[in-house]
């Protein structure tokens, strides 16, 4: 295992690992205990008690965070016709056909998200190999398969974050960047959670939110206490 630099362990000396952290100690700690030069990533981990084997306990959507992600994806459009400039006038980076899907075919991987229009699907599905491993594939289960490209451009554009429960019943997600301060943090970390209680498949068992921990890119995990966070978002 690699051995962690100075600063980290500097960070992590603060930590206490037994510890459930509330919700604006956690934050401001992550924050206080930032020592890199660019702007991190914020993330969560959220445990959940599910069993992914099964097709009902799949936890899975979408969700625009309302501070976005801070992040600014390349979107590529699969379309054709009016639709492709009506992808391009709504802020995507790339929108046509055929050109593309041979461009993808050589290698060129220049994109985070896709969309397709339902017609272009079948053109789609020749690259589905080079795709669907690295999660690139346009879905209709989380809205990326429509007519409306206009809307979805939008949405990802000011921050729509796609998740999906692995095979550890864990959901990990980014929920925005450092700069944001302590407030548009939290008010994305609680979006998050209450649309992740609101996904509770009705044939799990048992605590369903069985743990969450808050993480910066380079910085410790500080776990946070999934009772507090339950009564936060029924206030918010």
């Amino acid at each position: 295992m690699a051995k962690r630099g100075k600063k980290y362990q500097s960070s992590v000396a603060e930590l206490d690992k037994l510890k459930l952290y509330e919700l604006t100690e956690a934050i401001d700690s992550m924050l206080k205990v930032k020592y890199s030069a660019f702007d991190e990533s914020v993330d969560l981990a959220v445990k959940l008690g599910v069993d992914p084997r099964h097709a009902d306990q799949m936890v899975r959507s979408t969700l625009v965070l309302p501070n976005g992600t801070g992040k600014s994806e390349r979107v590529l459009v699969f379309a054709k016709g009016e639709k492709v400039q009506e992808a391009l006038d709504a802020g995507a980076d790339y929108a046509g056909g055929d050109e593309f899907v041979k461009q993808i075919q050589e290698g060129w991987l220049e994109f985070e998200r896709t969309i397709a229009t339902p017609d272009m699907m079948g053109t789609v599905g020749k690259i589905g190999r080079v795709l669907g491993p690295r999660g690139l594939m346009p879905n209709a289960k989380l809205g990326t398969v429509t007519f409306d490209v206009a809307r979805v451009v939008g949405e990802i554009k000011s921050g729509k974050v796609d998740f999906k429960v692995d095979k550890a019943g864990i959901v990990h997600s980014m929920i925005g960047k450092a700069s944001f301060g302590a407030e548009k943090i939290q008010e994305n970390l609680l979006a998050f959670i209450d649309k992740i209680l609101q996904l509770k498949p009705s044939s799990a068992k048992g605590v369903y939110l069985k743990g969450v921990t808050l993480t910066s890119t380079m910085g410790p995990g500080f776990k946070l206490d999934p009772l507090e966070l339950r009564t936060l978002v029924k206030q918010a």
